[in-house]
């Protein structure tokens, strides 16, 4: 073979040998990433015909998310049953945006890819059915959540509720308001979808931000239980000794912290304190008690872990970094840098009503098969695994809870249930004094055999503005949930 020829021959065996290389990576290395790529029309079409799986409540099976027959080439559409007011739960589904929420957390078992339903899909081909989806059975309890998102919007607050089982972890109740409509972003009219995204990314309210696990504020003195639970580990009771004076200095600044309103507290013992939410005693009390032990504390009710998802992932919590004796002060009554989800700050009441541990929250109470069989049922789980106080401490925190309660307003109250709680007044802001505060309402009830805690949020004052307590604005929500839990009335 003559020279020309043999180069010939090698350039056409290195292009053979890229041609075979290219298609090994593309077919083999990038294939999961072609696949699920967005823009990748085949992946759409295949995805939207088959039967998505549906989300339904724990009360009855009531439907959530649900598909119906589509007239056009995607064969299906997702539908939501009062969207709004569940988008928080099922985030949605869109050809445009993909998905977002509980939709994207359970996409396998929705589309059916998750290895559980291997069987159902062999089972598919074989037989010839069209393949279909699993379907997700939540914690939500309905009535509990209705009630506090009709409460919510109908005083058009910004902010969010959460209800828990506080033995299990469920999640009753997961609300963030103002919401958005999932139906727009799921529609296969292309400019619908464009024309609802781009009006909830461009509201100031941010409508698509789920508050209830995704956003972090100041508790103020709803903090006070993670305090009071320290104290009381520490070896303080109830009828310890407080300083009922009106303020005090921050150490090492010139800075005077002040009980509400600049009152001297009404009351001289622990109990008092927490009753009338004093701030100078849990200020004194988190400097007395230090960093560390403030921490495990904390740690102890779950804040400060940054792995909890529910299956949503959720924003960690924080008590900041108690760097000195002025920062353990403000610290201790829910300020500085301490920052909770509204989920952490149910955590706070339903970790007393559980006899001191923390639960895992849940959302998910069960994964269903296209026919409805249970595939996995989720057990209740300790969140930390140890206790952020004793049982005999925990019940010591909740006859103080009473006492709060007892001394709370707002509507909402009935003769028949006892109610365990603690409001919070969250400054905010680089003017803080100017600026409305956050209403914070955590609870639980019965308070002897608790089957529901919740905790409401609602930011800047609600309608009350820079008058906004706990009492006054988040308490009746707070209470409207507890009602529908319990019923009756």
């Amino acid at each position: 073979m003559n020279t020309p020829l043999r180069k010939v021959g090698m350039a056409m065996l290195v292009m053979v040998v890229l041609l075979l290389a290219n298609a090994t990576y593309i077919q083999v290395v990038k294939a999961d990433d072609y696949r699920t790529d967005s823009r990748n029309a085949r992946v759409l079409y295949d995805e939207f015909a088959r039967r998505r799986g549906q989300i339904v409540s724990q009360a009855n099976g009531e439907v959530l998310a649900k598909v119906d027959s589509s007239n056009d080439k995607y064969k299906y559409i997702r539908s939501y049953v009062d969207g709004p007011m569940y988008a928080p739960v099922t985030g949605y589904y869109s050809i445009n945006y993909g998905s977002g929420g509980l939709e994207r957390a359970e996409d396998d078992v929705l589309n059916g890819s998750d290895p559980r339903l291997f069987v159902r899909r062999l089972s598919d081909m074989v037989t010839g059915r069209d393949p279909s989806g699993g379907n997700v059975r939540l914690t939500i309890d309905p009535a509990v959540q209705k009630a506090a998102y009709d409460l919510m919007t109908q005083r058009n607050y910004t902010g969010a509720v959460v209800a828990l089982e506080p033995s299990t972890g469920r999640i009753l109740a997961m609300v963030s308001t103002p919401s958005y409509d999932p139906n727009l972003l799921a529609s296969h009219t292309s400019k619908t979808q464009i024309d609802a995204w781009n009006a909830n990314i461009k509201n100031d309210k941010n409508p698509m931000l789920n508050r209830a696990i995704s956003e972090t504020y100041p508790p103020g003195s709803t903090f006070k239980l993670v305090t009071a639970a320290a104290a009381l580990e520490d070896g303080k009771g109830p009828d310890t000794p407080v300083n009922p004076a009106p303020n005090t200095k921050l150490p090492g600044t010139s800075i005077t912290l002040e009980n509400y309103a600049g009152e001297a507290c009404p009351g001289a013992t622990f109990k008092d304190a927490l009753a009338h939410s004093c701030n100078v005693p849990f200020a004194e009390f988190a400097g007395q008690l230090g960093a560390d032990k403030m921490k495990k504390t904390a740690s102890n009710y779950g804040i400060g872990q940054t792995d909890l998802t529910v299956p949503m992932k959720v924003a960690p919590s924080t008590v900041g970094p108690l760097d000195s004796q002025g920062a353990l002060y403000q610290s201790g009554i829910g300020q500085r840098d301490v920052r909770l989800t509204p989920l952490q700050d149910c955590l706070l009441a339903a970790t007393v009503a559980n006899n001191g541990m923390a639960m895992k929250p849940q959302l998910v109470q069960s994964v269903l098969a296209p026919d409805l069989s249970t595939i996995e049922d989720y057990s209740p789980t300790e969140l930390t695994g140890t206790p952020a106080l004793s049982s005999s401490n925990a019940a010591i925190l909740k006859d103080m809870m009473i006492a709060s309660e007892g001394f709370t307003k707002g509507g909402g109250k009935r003769p028949d249930i006892q109610i365990a709680s603690k409001t919070g007044t969250a400054e905010h802001g680089t003017d803080s004094k100017n600026t409305a505060p956050h209403a914070w309402y955590t609870a639980f009830a019965p308070a002897n055999d608790p089957k529901i805690a919740v905790a409401v949020i609602v930011e800047d004052g609600g309608n009350r503005g820079l008058a906004a307590t706990g009492g006054s604005v988040a308490a009746e929500i707070g209470r409207a949930a507890i009602n529908a839990k319990l019923g009756g009335g």
